[in-house]
């Protein structure tokens, strides 16, 4: 069973040894903590959950307003509506086994799309990061344009809000 608890302060050690571990390392920086940090304190907008499989902690994924970061929104394009999300899978042994398309939908469903004024969910990932996109594409998003971020090309993907008809 796969839960998102908001995170916590006490959830910060373990987010750091994430960071550390070379399957992480090699696509977040070192300041994904400070980033987390200042979430926390009210300093960032930024909302941050731990993955749970199974009560185990496996990961953090978090979710923003495009809109409350002006210069990623030059990056991705304006959109009202428009949030962005960003996935870590942090213990080795559960990377490679389906996990982050099933957490990145859920996600979308349970927590992005909670906010009745979101319309689409976005997210960049490396273009080098194969094993990362595909995930995205699996859980439903669509590859909209390659865009540059921080000097690397990216794949710009978006997941829509499915509206009952």
């Amino acid at each position: 069973m796969i839960e998102f608890e908001p995170l916590r302060k006490d959830d910060l050690p373990l987010v750091r040894v994430w960071l550390e571990r070379e399957h992480v390392r090699r696509w977040w920086g070192a300041e994904s903590l400070d980033h987390a940090e200042d979430a926390l304190s009210g300093r960032d907008k930024s909302e941050y959950f731990v993955i749970a499989l199974d009560g185990r902690p496996v990961g953090m994924i978090q979710t923003y307003l495009v809109s409350d970061y002006p210069e990623w929104e030059q990056v991705v394009g304006p959109g009202e509506g428009l949030a962005g999300v960003d996935l870590l899978i942090g213990e080795e042994d559960v990377v490679g086994r389906g996990l982050g398309p099933q957490v990145l939908e859920r996600f979308a469903q349970e927590v992005v799309f909670a906010r009745a004024t979101t319309k689409a969910v976005v997210a960049t990932v490396e273009g080098a990061n194969r094993r990362s996109w595909r995930a995205f594409e699996k859980a439903g998003f669509r590859h909209v344009a390659d865009v540059v971020e921080e000097g690397l090309p990216h794949r710009l993907l978006r997941l829509d809000r499915r509206y009952a008809q």
